[in-house]
């Protein structure tokens, strides 16, 4: 969603900050960081995200990506 908004594939974010954002443990948001890796769609290090592959991290994230971002872009169109 962040990729959604900003339009981009690389941006700074913390641990702590996507820990609060999603209201988990940093140590949450390092497995994860982890795993997305070790599958090669991101790279993070030290606050710095890049999207590797969009499609594939699209394709594993859940179903309520899809409907919130319709229902985002039908309030705030492009």
């Amino acid at each position: 969603m962040t990729r959604d908004r900003m339009g981009a594939d690389e941006f700074r974010l913390t641990q702590e900050f996507l820990s609060n954002m999603l209201g988990v443990r940093r140590e949450g948001v390092n497995k994860a960081a982890g795993a997305l890796q070790q599958q090669d769609l991101i790279n993070y290090s030290r606050g710095h995200l890049l999207i590797l592959n969009r499609v594939g991290l699209t394709a594993i994230a859940c179903h309520c990506y899809g409907i919130i971002k319709a229902e985002y872009d039908a309030f705030l169109p492009k």
